[in-house]
This record gives C-alpha cells, structure tokens and sequence, in this order.
C-alpha cells in the first residue's frame, strides 16, 4: 500500500476557517459563489477529468497539480482547508494512497459526498497480494469515473444534465480509443519483459500484457520510502546487465539514490529510459497525457 503521500500538518477547522480573508484563489479554482459546482479532488489527474465533464459548469480545486512537486509529500494550507469546506463534491483516489483527503474533510465537517476511485475501480479484490493504489492508469476504471461524476454532477445541477453527458460521451469514447490502443500493442508485445522503479504504471503495463521484472522488495521499499534491502538492488540492476527486460518505467516525481543507480544502470546498458508521473505534467489533460504515456512506453518496446 503507497502510504508516503502525506506529510500533513493538521490544521484545525476551526482555524483554517478563520484564515479564510487570507485564503488565494488559484487558477484551478476555490469553492466560491458563482453558481458552479465547486469540486475539490486530490490531484489534477481527477481534476481534469472533473472539468472535461463539467466544463464551465464546475469550479475543481485539485490539491496536488504541480509537476515538479514529489507527489509523495504534501503539507495543507487555508486554501486546500476552504476548498474542501465548501465543496459540492469531493474525489480521492483511496486506496492509502491520498489519506490527506480524509484528514482535510474531518477537519472542515464537510458534508459533500467523496467519491473513492479505488473503491469505484474494483481492482482491490483484498487478499495477500500487494495492490497497486496507481487506478488512474487504468482506464476501464476511469470509464467508472467519468460515470460516476457525471451522475453526480448531474444530481447538482439537474438543468445542466444534458451538457454533462454529452461531455462524458466524448470523454469516454477518447478513453476507450486508449483501451483500444493498448489492445493493440499486446497483440505484438505480450510476454515481454520490463521493469519499473514504483508500480506507478502498472495497469497500463498489465493492459499492453507486459511482465513486469522488478523484485518486489525494491519496488516495495521505493514506494514505501524504505531502505532496499541489498540483494534486491543487485537483482534489480543485473535485469539490465543481463539484457532480460525492454524499457524501464522511472518515476519522475521521485528518487533516491537507489532509482537513481538503477536508472544509470539501464542506460549505460542501452535500456530505454521511459519517465512516468502521478499528477498532469503542465498544458495537458487526462488523455493527453495518457496517450504521450503509450507513445513512449511503444517506442521504447520497439528499440
């Protein structure tokens, strides 16, 4: 379970409240007045698809959205503590990944519904094996979101329903082109073998069929922020030496000096390098972002 998203302070409500003349807007937007359906989610990844749908109509405060922000740290602010109090509607991943949301909720006796992606997804089939909390690579699981929300969106603002699942159309025809892209690809390369510094894209590695190498103890201990026990580094650096796997999945927001010495280890051995993240990079949408994610994942498998 990926339990080092959160470092946050707690901020009592009560407080944080009383903070609010000193709160600033953002450009992904405060709960205000304006008539739009205010929506705080815990990272731009849900926050875009919010907006996709909901489009003029909806005001998204998404707490995590910078790009060259370790996503594995956060701290709150009055900002996210009002976004939240005042939300129409509420979207966490689950799953341990963002408990912040828990706490920022609990603090600001909110009464906004909270969709659990997680939960939503139903990926997590419980059991010993160790699951993978990154859904949003998912994209089945992000066709349940795109429904979910607009339902919700439309119990809010029942006069714009019409518009809602229009935009939800379009959205879920685009995430279906990517199911399908990824269909294709393992057509070709099922059974290959890569490897990863964190699980972050796993169901985009499951969908295309792809065999992930990595040992579970070093994956573990990076999401984990642990130390990596020395003989999973050594296995995970000979799957380059050796040659056993295609491309490496490196996460862009995180590292350490073990990801770093595997990272090395890929490239001098002439692996592609493929950089992955767990919040939007700048100028794009969830699909957007998604496809350069198959885009590069493809041209790596076919060096």
């Amino acid at each position: 379970m990926h339990n080092r998203l959160l470092v946050l302070p707690l901020v009592a409500g009560a407080a944080a409240l009383a903070l609010t003349g000193c709160a600033t807007s953002s450009s992904s937007g405060d709960a205000d007045s304006d008539g739009k359906i205010a929506v705080v989610a815990s990272t731009n990844v849900y926050g875009s698809i919010v907006e996709s749908i909901g489009g003029d109509h909806v005001s998204v405060t998404s707490i995590l959205d910078d790009p060259s922000q370790d996503p594995h740290s956060f701290e709150s602010s009055a900002r996210t503590q009002l976004a939240v109090s005042k939300a129409d509607l509420l979207i966490e991943n689950g799953g341990g990944y963002d408990d912040f949301m828990t706490t920022l909720a609990d603090a600001s006796d909110t009464t906004a519904d909270t969709i659990n992606v997680v939960k939503l997804s139903g990926l997590d089939k419980g059991g010993d094996a160790e699951f993978n909390e990154h859904v949003f690579y998912s994209y089945p699981a992000m066709v349940k979101l795109v429904d979910d929300v607009t339902k919700r969106l439309s119990a809010l603002d029942q006069g714009e329903k019409a518009t809602f699942e229009q935009n939800a159309d379009a959205l879920t025809t685009k995430l279906e082109d990517l199911e399908s892209q990824t269909a294709d690809l393992k057509k070709t390369y099922d059974g290959d073998a890569v490897a990863y510094t964190e699980p972050v894209p796993g169901y985009l590695f499951d969908a295309i069929g792809l065999d992930n190498e990595t040992p579970d103890a070093f994956s573990e201990a990076i999401e984990e922020d642990d130390d990596v026990p020395p003989a999973a580094l050594k296995d995970t650096l000979a799957l380059f030496t050796s040659g056993d796997v295609k491309l490496l999945a490196y996460n862009d927001q995180t590292s350490s000096p073990e990801t770093e010495q595997v990272k090395k280890a890929a490239e001098d051995n002439d692996v592609p390098v493929v950089g992955v993240t767990e919040t939007l990079p700048e100028g794009q949408d969830y699909v957007s972002w998604q496809q350069a994610n198959i885009d590069a994942v493809q041209a790596a498998l076919q060096k």
